[in-house]
């Protein structure tokens, strides 16, 4: 879209590559940016939610980051206008092109408000195969995915995909569970205690620090120093 590529900057793109680690062997590697903010972003797919399913699957599969992002943010308006068949199929879609969902941004700005919002009420055993998975970014999915379900008051799936990825080696998964707990422990705080209580001591350091992060300052400095 020419359109949006004229929000470009060369200046923006430097600093979003430092940004999303796309250096060799970083988590982004190779990945390719326009120069475009996340407000100017925004209204852009606001603006276009009406771009035919085909278009916003090809800007899904763009090699540009922003306009990967772009498309998904137009499918996640999409998803938020749709009657319930539309909807089954925006979910498709969107599962469709795990590939392509491919940075922390990517996944986190939309898998909650089309994966979290459409398995709500629905079978969810998916999430467990994609949190099983050898992929980065499908099992940061199947974590992030449960701030929906949070936000709902709905807490049964977050600690058990959070005990799949508790051993994970790569840091923004220990973040991303680190974080779903700590949003769990804002909507009921005993019931995410007793989980951190019996695994707090195994768990990467990231993952510990964002979960304890709400937390009371004396009880947070127990968990760190391995004395709860």
């Amino acid at each position: 879209m020419q359109e949006f590529r004229k929000l470009a900057s060369k200046r923006v793109a430097k600093a979003s590559m430092r940004f999303f680690k796309t250096a060799k062997g970083e988590y982004g590697e190779g990945d390719i940016f326009l120069g475009i903010r996340s407000p100017e972003l925004r209204a852009f797919a606001k603006k276009h939610v009406a771009l035919s399913t085909t278009k916003t699957k090809k800007l899904i599969k763009s090699k540009y980051h922003e306009e990967r992002l772009l498309g998904l943010i137009i499918l996640v308006n999409k998803y938020n206008q749709a009657d319930e068949p539309e909807k089954e199929l925006i979910y498709k879609l969107y599962t469709s092109v795990f590939k392509y969902i491919n940075n922390w941004d990517l996944v986190d700005v939309t898998c909650p408000h089309i994966v979290g919002a459409h398995l709500l009420n629905r079978d969810r055993s998916v999430l467990y195969d994609w949190a099983r998975s050898k992929d980065l970014w499908t099992k940061r999915i199947a974590m992030v995915t449960n701030w929906w379900f949070i936000r709902n008051g709905d807490l049964k799936d977050v600690y058990k995909i959070a005990k799949i990825l508790l051993n994970d080696e790569h840091d923004l998964i220990h973040k991303a569970v680190g974080w779903m707990l700590r949003e769990a422990y804002k909507k009921n705080s005993d019931r995410t205690d007793r989980f951190l209580k019996s695994h707090y001591s195994k768990m990467p350091r990231t993952m510990l620090r964002y979960a304890i992060e709400k937390h009371p300052e004396v009880q947070r400095q127990k968990y760190l120093k391995g004395a709860i």
